[in-house]
């Protein structure tokens, strides 16, 4: 059984508990509404994710193994030598979006053009080396942009889903059971008042004869 508010049973305190729960029927739509469209977000977002992920473990795969290339046929102390003074290979925006109320970062990151090299001696490799890895740090930033906005999505979501549930399985019955009771008693404390009046008439008009 529903446990009711504990509040007296008067005519204001139902008008009030009407109002209430128009109020509160309102607000279940509305985060019904935003729970439906966090889920649809959620799989929007969990398959860009998913894209991500699979293309950055391709480029890590393709990066990494250009740069075994690389680091064998150059070995590490001219590697390490050719790398030096070298400037970012891309560029990065980071800026705040929001969606349906959820605020993540919006990353944007770009390919800068490839910094001359000034030694002599660098394999050719060298060139498709910086190339992959300056894409597999783009893809990755993208990645974590998914990762963190379908995180904190899912986060929304559930928050959503649990208001969803305490006002239709909590909070709304509470006070329909409320209504319900006040409504009763109102009524019980009506058909008293009349059974005493017509009590009252009845002596009444057995003392007038």
């Amino acid at each position: 059984m529903t446990q009711r508010l504990k509040i007296p049973p008067t005519k204001s305190t139902l008008l009030a508990l009407r109002r209430q729960v128009t109020f509160l029927q309102q607000g279940y739509t509305l985060l019904e509404r935003k729970r439906e469209l966090l889920t649809r977000l959620v799989s929007v977002q969990l398959a860009r994710y998913r894209t991500l992920r699979h293309d950055a473990r391709a480029s890590l795969r393709e990066a990494y193994r250009a740069l075994s290339v690389t680091h064998m046929r150059m070995g590490s102390r001219e590697l390490h030598q050719a790398t030096l003074g070298l400037g970012p290979a891309l560029q990065v925006k980071i800026l705040p979006r929001s969606s349906l109320g959820v605020e993540y970062p919006s990353v944007a990151a770009e390919l800068l053009p490839p910094q001359p090299m000034g030694l002599m001696g660098t394999e050719a490799s060298f060139d498709d080396t910086r190339r992959l890895l300056a894409h597999l740090a783009m893809v990755l930033a993208n990645l974590g942009e998914a990762e963190t906005a379908l995180r904190r999505m899912l986060a929304e979501q559930r928050k959503t889903q649990k208001r969803v549930n305490s006002l239709k399985y909590n909070v709304i019955p509470r006070y329909q059971a409320t209504i319900r009771f006040i409504q009763n008693s109102l009524e019980e404390e009506e058909r008293n008042t009349l059974f005493q009046i017509k009590l009252l008439r009845r002596e009444d008009h057995e003392r007038q004869h």
